[in-house]
């Protein structure tokens, strides 16, 4: 129960994050660019490009693992993407920054709430987002570190968010460079408090 709890709770926390980030509109996260960029040149909402594009990795994760496609990942992304639409065409819809201060604080508080979500949805060990399994399997095939992996994963989609005319901007690298730092702050207090409750019950 508390391990749902705390997944449901930090996508919906996730999501809203990602949502302030691209709404900064300074300059999005890599992939969310990406999503961002599909969605303004091909149509559908951002939401659903998430749903693909992680549809996408899922299968690419299976191939570059040598393992069957993760299928209880497809539930993550569907709610996350469900999550992104709602926060973006239904809570933000109105939601306009007429200054640079306003988008900068809008940005880094964005940043620091995806952070959060991010710590508290990883502590059930649940299916992960593709993003973050695209990642561990570029790590396993091309045996480099998390960071190089990470770093490989980031090239990637941020030139695919190039192509597609993606928001990228000074955003995009202060939330690359500072968002792993941020989910760090923040996971171990989960960790400690997630344990602690399982202990109680």
């Amino acid at each position: 129960m508390y391990r749902t709890l705390f997944f449901i709770i930090g996508l919906i926390i996730l999501t809203f994050g990602v949502s302030l980030t691209i709404k900064a509109d300074l300059g999005a996260g890599a992939w969310d660019a990406l999503n961002v960029g599909l969605s303004t040149e091909i149509g559908l909402t951002i939401g659903s490009w998430v749903i693909i594009v992680g549809l996408f990795l899922m299968l690419m994760n299976a191939y570059l693992l040598r393992t069957k496609p993760e299928y209880l990942a497809l539930l993550t992304i569907m709610i996350v993407g469900a999550l992104i639409d709602f926060w973006m065409l239904v809570i933000l819809k109105n939601f306009h920054l007429e200054t640079l201060l306003l988008q900068i604080i809008v940005l880094v508080v964005g940043m620091v709430t995806v952070g959060l979500g991010a710590a508290i949805y990883l502590q059930p060990k649940y299916p992960l987002i593709p993003i973050d399994q695209f990642m561990l399997a570029l790590k396993y095939r091309l045996k480099v570190n998390l960071m190089i992996a990470k770093t490989v994963a980031e090239i990637i989609a941020l030139i695919l968010a190039l192509l597609v005319k993606g928001p990228i901007g000074i955003g995009t690298l202060i939330i690359t460079f500072c968002m792993g730092p941020c989910i760090q702050v923040f996971y171990p207090y989960f960790e400690k408090w997630l344990n602690k409750l399982i202990k109680e019950a």
